[in-house]
């Protein structure tokens, strides 16, 4: 009789409730792979997934006849050509608006205020998405206005983590070091002296800076307590953008 593994593998661990044993073990061989990983070798990957390296062999040889691993000279193995045609296909159909705006409708019912997307448009910031405040009293930008970078909370995020804007870093050096410190914004009457602002840095998967996510406010109605919901809604958000 065949031998069992006195620990389970990674995908049995986690396998799909109904699903199909073999699927999860080959998916989880591409998901061994990382960022640095320019090529995995047999006992890598088995050590990775935790599986034998019979299975891992078996799996392989169907993987790399479909495209989604590549045998390398050296004998290791890399994600195929068909992974990066999956890609282009996910990029191309991939609907920003789709991801955003429940994310900003949640935050908007959470807090009652509004929540804003801003993205970095040259020496500006232009608001992408937004969703007002159900609150008649509220500020009234609009997706499409387009904003200073440095005024308002979400101005100043992008400011703050954005690499290329070293020289308006130096501007106010000290203000920026503590909003990077602190990972958001917070500023009551800093763009309209009736509005309060709490900004979160976006980041991309890959680590990359995407956007500012920022509640807005009367300055009457500002919480700091709203400040944990925008870092949650930041985190969500990011989670979901390559």
């Amino acid at each position: 009789m065949p031998r069992k593994s006195q620990t389970e593998s990674l995908a049995d661990e986690n396998a799909a409730p109904g699903g199909v044993a073999a699927v999860d073990r080959a998916l989880s061989l591409l998901a061994a792979f990382g960022d640095a990983d320019d090529g995995l070798s047999l006992t890598q990957l088995a050590e990775r997934t935790r599986l034998y390296k019979s299975t891992v062999l078996r799996l392989l040889a169907s993987l790399e006849h479909g495209g989604w691993i590549s045998r390398l000279d050296d004998g290791r193995y890399a994600v195929g050509p068909a992974v990066a045609r999956l890609h282009r296909v996910y990029a191309q159909n991939f609907s920003l608006d789709s991801v955003v705006m429940p994310v900003l409708k949640a935050l908007v019912q959470a807090t009652g205020e509004s929540a804003a997307y801003h993205v970095r448009q040259g020496r500006e910031r232009l608001c992408l998405y937004r969703v007002d405040s159900p609150h008649p009293v509220r500020d009234h930008a609009r997706a499409g206005d387009l904003l200073p970078l440095d005024k308002g909370a979400g101005g100043r995020v992008l400011v703050a983590f954005d690499p290329e804007l070293g020289d308006w870093q130096k501007k106010n050096r000290n203000h920026y070091a503590r909003v990077r410190a602190d990972g958001y914004e917070a500023l009551v009457g800093d763009r309209h002296s009736e509005i309060a602002g709490i900004s979160a840095p976006v980041f991309r998967q890959s680590g990359e800076l995407a956007a500012a996510l920022t509640l807005t406010m009367p300055a009457h109605r500002y919480d700091e307590h709203y400040v944990k919901n925008v870092l949650q809604a930041a985190r969500e958000l990011g989670a979901q953008l390559v």
